[in-house]
């Protein structure tokens, strides 16, 4: 659901307040405020986004205005779907390379 017009976006206090007296050179800002959106002010900073575990950079350009910063620093990191078939798979995928690298240096001698 989306936020009222009347309102107007959403963006931390001391947030801005940070954006306003740094200079886009001077360093990442940390922040834990995921759900505040990225005003034009923004644009050129770097951002340290709280995942839940450490900060992500998060570099702010012009095509991220009206988005929020917690978008671009993820929560949840993808493994990779496992089981026996994934093994085997992998298992495959690794002689092949072993033979290919076993005929390219057999064909260079």
């Amino acid at each position: 659901m989306t936020r009222s017009v009347k309102k107007g976006p959403y963006v931390d206090e001391k947030l801005l307040k940070k954006v306003v007296s740094k200079k886009p050179t001077d360093g990442v800002i940390k922040t834990w405020a995921r759900a505040s959106q990225i005003a034009p002010e923004m644009v050129g900073f770097t951002f340290g986004v709280h995942n839940g575990k450490d900060h992500l950079d998060v570099f702010v350009s012009e095509d991220m205005v009206g988005h929020r910063l917690g978008e671009f620093s993820p929560t949840k990191k993808f493994y990779r779907h496992g089981g026996k078939m994934q093994k085997e798979q992998d298992q495959k995928k690794k002689e092949a390379e072993i033979s290919a690298a076993k005929a390219a240096k057999a064909s260079a001698k």
